[in-house]
């Protein structure tokens, strides 16, 4: 089992330097994998946690933290895609990938925020074809060098981007979401997929139709990282062991709480009773 580490740039620490500080301090500790956040504006249940308290960048923090830390991969969890443009985040996640040393892991999901998808000027019922062809249209900048696509959203024809990522054929995509729609989203254009909170049963049960939907499309999916985002508080040696039954292959901890002395303390005892540091 592989471990990491979502730090907490959405829970209002006022110094972002404090939050880089806890990912490098995870990496330092054996953690696998650091991940950041990601929301635009303090709306919703954002605004419920946080009122006018930091929610900083999950790109920029991303940047930072590449340039302060050697051998951790380094993830988002999840950007939202409705409120991006595919063809400035694949500029800016080559770039990154580069500048890493080719340790970037993109986590995307469609988001499940109304108010913000308003504000911003979204559309929240069609986020699923947005999202959909965002993803078309991030392999093909990335893979072709005069890319073409043609869909609803976007519509171009040899058009040239560089640089490619680092990675080859590119970083892994891994797709967030629980429900049905997320689930076909994975099996259809997923390198692996980062769900939220779930049980190993739950696990278990939306696998199997992940592989199954797979298979429909005669896609056989290996290789493919399982990466449950989970609470620090709910691990213990049994549970860890149940979710690698279950196939997981990552489990990706954050702390509830904006405290920056507890977070680290829980950074410490969890590497003491796992990593073995």
């Amino acid at each position: 089992m592989k471990f990491g580490f979502t730090l907490p740039n959405n829970f209002g620490v006022d110094a972002p330097e404090d939050v880089v500080r806890l990912g490098v301090q995870a990496e330092q500790l054996g953690f696998d994998s650091l991940w950041v956040n990601h929301h635009i504006i303090n709306v919703g249940y954002v605004h419920d946690r946080l009122g006018q308290a930091p929610y900083h960048d999950a790109l920029v923090t991303l940047t930072w933290l590449a340039a302060h830390t050697n051998t951790a991969e380094l993830g988002t969890s999840v950007l939202v895609m409705p409120y991006l443009h595919p063809m400035v985040l694949a500029k800016e996640i080559a770039t990154l990938d580069h500048l890493s040393g080719g340790r970037i892991i993109l986590g995307l999901g469609v988001g499940s925020l109304p108010e913000e998808n308003e504000i911003l000027g979204s559309d929240y019922e069609g986020r699923g074809h947005y999202s959909n062809e965002f993803i078309e249209v991030l392999r093909r900048l990335w893979t072709q060098d005069r890319a073409t696509f043609a869909g609803e959203h976007w519509d171009f024809k040899d058009v040239v981007t560089s640089p490619k990522p680092r990675q080859t054929p590119h970083p892994p995509i891994v797709i967030g979401g629980n429900r049905a729609p997320a689930l076909r989203r994975v099996a259809h254009l997923g390198d692996g997929w980062h769900p939220l909170g779930l049980t190993p049963e739950g696990v278990s049960d939306r696998l199997k139709l992940i592989r199954e939907e797979a298979e429909s499309i005669g896609r056989t999916l290996s290789a493919f990282p399982i990466q449950v985002r989970l609470d620090f508080q709910r691990m213990e040696a049994d549970l860890v062991e149940a979710y690698e039954a279950a196939g997981v292959t990552d489990l990706v901890l954050s702390c509830n709480t904006g405290d920056v002395e507890e977070i680290s303390e829980t950074l410490s005892s969890f590497a003491e009773d796992f990593l073995g540091s």
